[in-house]
């Protein structure tokens, strides 16, 4: 095994490391971070003088009603959009500053898990989480060893063979976790994660997201699920209409 990849290997009954050899980002920080979109030369706030951090193991639920710019913070911290002023540092990289050549490098860093997968329907569970490191040029002795570990991690061993359309919702989800952890990222960033799925689909993808975070990796979960949030009962940074309104270590959604 590379020395410098750690898998977390995670099952309903348990959990363990299996290499210690990994470098956890310090912090995320957004320094006075605005985003303003130019739609139609009409001028619309995305996140307006934003500042907070996050440090490295935390377990951060981002809150507020469509439109209120958890989507915008998101993309901003992946390098997607860039901030129309502000700083926004992740770890070693300063995001705001970085060439189009240069996000690959802070994007493996950083998994993502988006409400609607984003698989590709034409791959089994297996090849959707073996494409991420065939797309990174890794070698096939580390996709044979690394893939059946993951999907261990998310319960799904059984499923590796199965296409997307033959999940249900919540394997889906479960095969798109297992594809962000599949570069040992140290940060986990769920846009609106449970937002298709039931109840018990819902309680059991936030289970699989604490007990990743329990093991080192930084969570942020962007959500409007009131019920959802107050379950976690984790740090909680509210917005509204593009501003940051609160930041409580052990909060609640409360937005008006």
């Amino acid at each position: 095994m590379n020395p410098s990849h750690v898998i977390i290997v995670l099952s309903h009954h348990h959990y363990k490391l299996l290499a210690t050899n990994y470098k956890l980002f310090t912090m995320i920080n957004f320094q006075n971070v605005t985003k303003i979109y130019d739609k139609v030369n009409k001028e619309a706030i995305g996140i307006e003088d934003v500042t907070f951090q996050i440090e490295a193991g935390e377990f951060v639920s981002l809150v507020g009603k469509s439109g209120a710019g958890k989507s915008t913070i998101l993309k901003l911290l992946i390098g997607e959009e860039k901030p129309t002023r502000g700083r926004i540092l992740v770890g070693e990289y300063e995001v705001n500053k970085l060439k189009n050549n240069e996000l690959p490098h802070l994007r493996r860093q950083i998994g993502v898990v988006f409400q609607d997968f984003k698989l590709l329907p034409s791959k089994t569970a297996y090849e959707n989480i073996a494409f991420a490191l065939e797309a990174a040029g890794r070698p096939q002795s580390e996709i044979e060893e690394f893939v059946p570990q993951v999907l261990d991690m998310v319960g799904l061993s059984h499923k590796k063979y199965n296409f997307p359309h033959e999940l249900s919702g919540g394997e889906k989800q479960r095969v798109a976790i297992a594809r962000a952890m599949i570069h040992n990222p140290a940060v986990i960033v769920a846009d609106e994660p449970t937002g298709n799925l039931d109840d018990i689909n819902t309680e059991e993808i936030i289970k699989l997201l604490m007990r990743i975070n329990e093991l080192g990796t930084t969570v942020i979960f962007a959500s409007h699920n009131k019920d959802v949030i107050n379950k976690v009962n984790k740090r909680v940074i509210s917005l509204v209409d593009g501003r940051l309104v609160r930041d409580e270590a052990q909060g609640k959604y409360i937005i008006m």
